[in-house]
């Protein structure tokens, strides 16, 4: 058994190289991109609506939720990035029980890429909610002391997002792997339902992460600290 979807060459030239981390990630853009354009072709304000209609509001209305429930007062903003993030892992684990197939998320270059999202859109979304001035300020508080620390954190909890849900999506297909040489026929399918659960709420800590992360990145800082002394 494959511990990792780099491990899978589908094609080589030379040193360029096709593995099953590219076919699997793009694959799941594709399923994603084709399934969206399908649901919302067809869409009604009606009291009557479609099962795929009514599964999509409840999906975005939960979503939503969350994000609002983090700290971010408009939801609607940010659904697009944390919305796609927390599909695209869902997806990535809930296609699983399709033979053949590895999650992306096995891979660290693919957990790495979607950290590195994470650290891109961070300061996108504070710098066009405090603007550029505001943003880069909040590197210098609450003293100037702390400006190279409060780089090192952005890089190191970005880090840490690569790792964390490398090392959680890699832990389940190891004792999968150890299981299957040991008891073969029984194990195994508990271990796929127990990983298609683990996938799920690995899905929904990165996004929440990735959330909380934005929403301190366009809290005004005058705010956070009124808001600190006065829970204090």
């Amino acid at each position: 058994m494959r511990l990792s979807p780099d491990e899978i060459i589908l094609w080589q030239y030379g040193f360029v190289k096709l593995n099953g981390t590219i076919v699997f990630t793009w694959g799941l853009m594709l399923v994603l991109a084709v399934g969206s354009k399908l649901i919302t072709r067809n869409l009604s304000t009606e009291l009557r609506r479609s099962r795929w209609q009514n599964l999509l509001e409840i999906v975005i209305t939960g979503i939503q939720k969350q994000i609002e429930d983090v700290g971010l007062p408009h939801p609607q903003k940010y659904l697009g990035f944390l919305g796609t993030l927390f599909l695209f892992l869902a997806l990535a684990s809930l296609c699983t029980v399709i033979p053949g197939y590895e999650p992306p998320t096995g891979s660290l270059s693919t957990t790495a890429a979607l950290a590195l999202c994470v650290l891109v859109a961070v300061p996108l979304f504070g710098i066009k909610e405090q603007g550029l001035g505001g943003y880069l300020k909040s590197y210098a508080e609450p003293t100037v002391i702390m400006l190279p620390f409060n780089v090192i954190s952005e890089l190191s909890r970005t880090l840490a997002l690569a790792i964390r849900l490398f090392g959680n999506m890699m832990s389940g297909t190891m004792i999968l792997a150890i299981l299957l040489t040991i008891t073969p026929f029984i194990f195994p399918i508990a271990m796929r339902a127990l990983g298609l659960l683990t996938g799920m709420v690995q899905a929904y800590i990165f996004s929440i992460l990735a959330a909380v992360y934005i929403a301190a990145a366009t809290r005004p800082q005058g705010e956070a600290r009124t808001d600190a002394n006065a829970k204090a």
